[in-house]
């Protein structure tokens, strides 16, 4: 068909799928599974994603993990994950409410059989042991099970505040009566710092933190990695889509030719821009896992996909989706929340408002970013506007218009 008689012309297609989060433009299983298993329409119940070892903890993790708020009514979405050898599941006891342990208590309920392969992951945000007592006590009962495999404390950012002796002690004594058998945390912000941190501790068994294509590359984050892998500590890797943190940097080289070859030359291999993502994490042997959020069949599908590929990716793919990640760096907040919010007078959030545009506008969570700008003290509301924000844009890496994004976010809460 020509270009002018096709609404989807190459340019609006890329438009439409290049900037947006995993599941947008997906290659079908059958196109990577075929040749490995010769029969595409048999192979999805036959093949089981790989695993990898787990730090030095002993226990093997599929390298594919589900992540994200599933509801009860997603029931097909874990009986399917798990057929394809997708054991690793993660959730936290804040995830809709509690509503997505409940609903991996009704699967395992209707397959207890099942629990012995899976691995099990919950969070709890908070560092006081007897609180920790009772979130877990309660997510034990939610999700239908006597332990959970890997217990991580939430959105840590400060290892030596946070991971204190009486959080070893709690983690510890659970683990002697048998309620977790690992321990760790998840990080979001200050990502290296608190690995480079926990991996002098000695008693860290696991780490989830962001990690992608525009973060793995730097020094900081490889030495972090290295450090978490002398100490046998376990890394599973989230937020690999690395979206844009405001959608009016979304179109930031999306409409450039070096973006449409990018993503031309990824689909004519049979994977799109969003898998070939995951396949340069995965191209990492130490990171054991991706924690990625996969609601829907569609979207389970096109992961297994990628996680099945063995094909690499060539050293001309991974230096475009590097080059693309340096000319839209501005539109991409690296967690380093120690660099810029140290550098303004007032109380700002900065790294987990950004975190907040990029739910809303690179995953379109609006309901998660409302909740969270909603919930800001007045106080901190009133500083959006007030703050200069220049000495902070000047230390930022990513070199993110911090001021210019913080206005937009007081314009939607007005």
């Amino acid at each position: 068909m020509p270009a002018e008689d096709n609404p989807l012309t190459r340019r609006g297609f890329l438009k439409a799928t290049g900037a947006a989060g995993v599941g947008t433009a997906l290659a079908p299983l059958g196109a990577f599974t075929a040749a490995q298993a010769g029969d595409a329409a048999k192979a999805p119940e036959s093949m089981q994603v790989p695993t990898r070892p787990f730090g030095n903890t002993g226990a093997d993790v599929s390298i594919l993990s589900l992540g994200g708020v599933l509801r009860s009514s997603d029931q097909m979405v874990f009986k399917q994950a798990f057929r394809w050898g997708i054991t690793y599941w993660d959730t936290a006891d804040s995830y809709g409410w509690g509503k997505n342990e409940k609903a991996i208590g009704r699967y395992l309920a209707k397959y207890p059989d099942h629990r012995e392969k899976i691995f099990l992951v919950t969070k709890a945000a908070t560092s006081d042991p007897d609180t920790l007592t009772e979130k877990l006590h309660t997510s034990l009962q939610r999700m239908n099970t006597s332990y959970v495999d890997l217990y991580f404390l939430h959105y840590v950012d400060d290892v030596k505040g946070e991971l204190t002796p009486a959080v070893r002690r709690w983690a510890e004594a659970a683990k002697n009566d048998g309620k977790i058998r690992f321990f760790g945390f998840s990080t979001h912000k200050n990502m290296q710092t608190c690995m480079l941190d926990a991996a002098k501790l000695g008693w860290i068994d696991g780490i989830m933190m962001s990690y992608n294509y525009r973060l793995m590359g730097t020094d900081t984050m490889r030495r972090a990695v290295d450090a978490c892998v002398d100490a046998g500590i376990g890394l599973t890797a989230m937020k690999t889509q690395a979206a844009f943190s405001a959608n009016f940097y979304a179109s930031i080289g999306s409409d450039t030719d070096d973006a449409l070859k990018m993503t031309e030359r990824l689909m004519a291999k049979g994977y799109t821009a969003e898998q070939a993502r995951l396949k340069v994490v995965w191209e990492n042997s130490h990171i054991a896992s991706i924690c990625s959020a996969m609601p829907t069949m569609t979207i389970l599908q096109a992961n297994v996909a990628a996680a099945l590929n063995r094909r690499q990716l060539s050293t001309g793919d991974r230096q475009r989706m590097e080059q693309y990640a340096q000319r839209t760096a501005p539109g991409y907040c690296g967690g380093c929340a120690h660099i810029c919010e140290s550098a303004v007078d007032a109380n700002v959030p900065i790294c987990d408002i950004l975190r907040h545009c990029m739910y809303q506008h690179g995953y379109g969570d609006c309901k998660r970013a409302l909740r969270f700008f909603s919930g800001l003290p007045e106080s901190v509301k009133s500083n959006l506007t007030a703050t200069d924000y220049t000495a902070a844009e000047r230390r930022c890496p990513q070199q993110v218009p911090i001021g210019k994004i913080l206005s937009g976010v007081c314009v939607d809460l007005s």
